[in-house]
């Protein structure tokens, strides 16, 4: 699964990356990416219900932990993570697989092994490279809130997972579905509605190469934050 990361990119980067437009204010470093926190995310956002309508790519911030549209009432931090193989069936994501789909950009991810001495936490990424976590975002209504308040909507996001391979299958037997670059377009196209191209889309994605190594189990906690956690531990 995936249930810390790092993103240390600026937003001028990803902007330049994605070639997206960035919404709100400027977003901070974190090395220590929690649920429930404030998470950067691309998205292709149609600004009407016009057909002929231009696609708006965004640079936004959501809560990390999907709170479905229907939901009575916002629970955070539950829905971190979606299985990619059901992701187009079950009811908390079905609908967000359809029209909401994103990308959490991450320098890298955070896994835990099991060990004789406990649990050895290890950043996997890619080298010199962007992570494309495929994602689905969220938005729901506050029903207490009147309609003209601009905070009634809770935007939220999962992060898709798969079968884990290649050496980070040795560390942990899930991790996040990374998107290559050349499927972003495709991923983020919220006019690809049919759940068997959704099924199809997911189905294609190549497994990534990751790049593991130990790091302090400091990243335990998520009040240390800072780039020392990226620093290589020795086992």
């Amino acid at each position: 699964m995936c249930g810390r990361y790092a993103l240390k990119v600026s937003d001028d980067e990803l902007s330049g990356l994605y070639g997206a437009f960035v919404v709100g204010e400027e977003s901070r470093p974190s090395w220590n990416v929690a649920p429930a926190q404030e998470v950067r995310v691309v998205l292709e956002h149609l600004p009407s219900d016009d057909s002929d309508a231009v696609l708006e790519r965004q640079i936004r911030s959501v809560r990390w932990g999907l709170v479905p549209s229907w939901s009575k009432e916002a629970k955070l931090g539950r829905l971190i993570n979606a299985r990619a193989e059901t992701v187009t069936e079950k009811p908390s994501f079905r609908a967000a697989a359809a029209k909401r789909r994103c990308v959490l950009p991450a320098d890298g991810y955070y896994e835990w092994q099991a060990t004789p001495d406990g649990k050895q936490p290890y950043f996997l990424h890619l080298d010199d490279t962007v992570l494309n976590m495929a994602g689905l975002y969220e938005l729901w209504r506050d029903p207490d809130k009147d309609s003209n308040d601009p905070t009634r909507w809770l935007w939220t996001a999962t992060v898709l997972k798969t079968t884990a391979t290649d050496a980070a299958g040795e560390i942990h037997d899930r991790c996040p579905l990374v998107l290559p670059d050349t499927m972003l377009d495709a991923w983020l196209d919220p006019k690809l509605t049919d759940p068997e191209s959704v099924r199809e889309l997911i189905a294609s994605v190549p497994p990534p190469v990751l790049n593991p190594y130990p790091v302090s189990k400091a990243v335990n906690n998520v009040r240390n934050n800072g780039p020392d956690l990226l620093t290589p531990a020795h086992t």
